[in-house]
């Protein structure tokens, strides 16, 4: 509320001096009103607090950084019938020369869920992150993501997994559902 004031003021002062003064005070006021502005109109890129930002994205650890290579990145379960659930263990490789640190991993939905390991993987270690989608409640083609944050370089991976729902009582006038 307090910019707001300071520009409803400065642009007061402007119609003020816009009124009573001659070209040279007018152009003074004119420029008094844009710093004014420019001071108090906030900027996204720098004015955003940290807890908003980390909200938006999990940050990945600080300190140095290091690369993985996965195994795959894709998986395709075929397909299976509504409300069974089927689990992939993606196997990945660090192969920089720091410890790798995953500070988070979250599937695009509640039926994706990830498990990954909470200590840190040596230099040249091999581990897993496993992933169970359950179907129930879903049918037709499915396709999830699994964003893994790390202290790489870019700090995210993605893994995939997808395949087919049959639903028993799935009618084919209606459009598929895929959450």
């Amino acid at each position: 509320m307090t910019k707001f004031k300071s520009i409803l003021f400065a642009a007061l002062a402007v119609l003020f001096l816009a009124s009573c003064a001659n070209d040279a005070d007018k152009d003074a006021a004119r420029e008094a009103l844009t710093e004014t502005a420019n001071a108090v109109t906030p900027n996204p890129a720098t004015d955003a607090t940290p807890a908003a930002n980390a909200a938006d994205t999990p940050a990945a650890p600080t300190g140095p950084t290091t690369t993985v290579q996965w195994n795959e990145t894709e998986f395709d379960f075929g397909t299976i019938d509504q409300g069974e659930a089927v689990e992939h263990s993606f196997s990945f490789t660090n192969t920089g020369s720091e410890p790798l640190i995953i500070s988070n991993a979250k599937g695009s939905c509640g039926c994706t869920v990830p498990q990954w390991p909470r200590e840190p993987i040596a230099p040249g270690a091999t581990a897993n992150i496993d992933v169970r989608f359950d179907s129930k409640g879903k049918r037709n083609k499915q396709n999830k993501k699994v964003t893994i944050t790390a202290n790489t370089d870019p700090a995210q991976s993605f893994l995939y997994i997808k395949g087919e729902v049959n639903a028993p009582d799935a009618d084919p006038a209606k459009p598929a559902v895929n959450k």
